[in-house]
């Protein structure tokens, strides 16, 4: 990569990514913690804690359900709810756009109020910086993050065996297409919204279901597809999930046949992977499913000791294809 230049890809949570990842930072960074590569790290202080940041620059700012500031705050507390932990604390940092307008710093600030109230969570710490106009693209936030993990819990791809279930809390791909309704004026109905929602709550009750989950995991940049890529290279098994068991709303479902793309791949904001013991799957599910974020949770595949570190879907009419990891992503900037 000597001579190569950033380009959005390389934000995209798929492939690029990950050679930026690997040929730059962790060369630089690299540790026992961060090697583990999650969106939060588990580390011991007092107690076994769970700490994690993450920076937003969605466009456009303010789409369908959400704002750049619910983004923020559920992102955060999502990538904590993933490692196990319960959210306690987050930070708020905003670098604003001079001639931002004050009412909509006061709509995105008042949305992250409320949803840090929701996740049970208090924004302790922060800062705001202004830049000339035409630095910033309106707002950009960046969060940090810390929780305790539960204790008990230890969510890692080395825990994830052959036999273990996927399961996934709900519909996909709505952020996605909630954004691109935004982004370009696609005239889509109502119904499509983002699925953003802070998962502490889900996560905490899947947990109480069955502390020995393997791994928890948001499927955000590079979606579905990405998210089980990673577990399957991580663990060294197979995955392979069934076509017809994966929610997708017709509407978005429809705006993908339009343009071509694979729900699989498409950005989620509210959504949950786990990977759990074949006989706490029915525990977990109905503990999801009293949640109002874990409704539409479903069993959607299984690991497998074949395909070492590949995924494969189980088509409709019954073939096998493989899932590959995405390169790039299908629509940038979504969180």
């Amino acid at each position: 990569m000597a001579n190569e230049k950033v380009t959005l890809a390389h934000g995209a949570g798929g492939k690029l990514s990950r050679e930026l990842m690997d040929e730059v930072i962790l060369p630089a960074y690299g540790n026992p913690v961060l090697n583990e590569l999650h969106d939060g790290a588990a580390v011991n202080m007092s107690g076994r804690v769970a700490f994690t940041t993450d920076s937003y620059v969605v466009q456009p700012l303010f789409f369908a359900g959400g704002n750049i500031g619910k983004l923020a705050v559920c992102g955060t507390v999502n990538d904590l709810s993933m490692t196990g932990a319960v959210p306690r604390y987050i930070s708020a940092g905003l670098i604003i756009e001079e001639g931002f307008p004050i009412a909509d710093l006061r709509k995105i600030v008042e949305t992250m109020r409320r949803m840090a109230d929701e996740a049970g969570v208090y924004i302790v710490t922060g800062d705001t910086k202004v830049v000339e106009r035409g630095k910033a693209d309106g707002i950009f936030i960046n969060t940090a993050g810390i929780g305790d993990i539960i204790p008990g819990t230890d969510i890692s791809p080395k825990h994830v065996k052959p036999g273990m279930k996927v399961i996934l809390s709900g519909y996909i791909g709505d952020h996605a297409a909630a954004i691109l309704a935004g982004r370009h004026g696609l005239q889509l109905p109502d119904s499509v919204r983002t699925d953003c929602a802070p998962l502490a709550g889900l996560t905490q009750a899947m947990l109480a279901a069955a502390p020995d989950i393997a791994v928890l995991r948001d499927p955000t940049r590079g979606g579905v597809a990405a998210v089980l890529n990673e577990i399957a290279e991580a663990s060294g098994c197979g995955i392979l999930i069934d076509e017809d068991a994966i929610p997708v709303h017709p509407e978005v479902q429809g705006v993908c046949d339009i343009l071509g793309f694979d729900p699989l791949y498409l950005a989620n904001e509210g959504k949950c992977v786990a990977f759990v013991p074949a006989d706490k799957a029915q525990a977990v599910l109905e503990a999801m499913q009293a949640n109002p974020y874990g409704r539409d949770a479903r069993v959607i595949g299984e690991v497998t000791e074949g395909a070492p570190g590949q995924v494969g879907l189980r088509t409709s009419i019954g073939g096998i294809r493989v899932v590959d990891m995405p390169l790039g992503n299908l629509v940038p900037r979504i969180c």
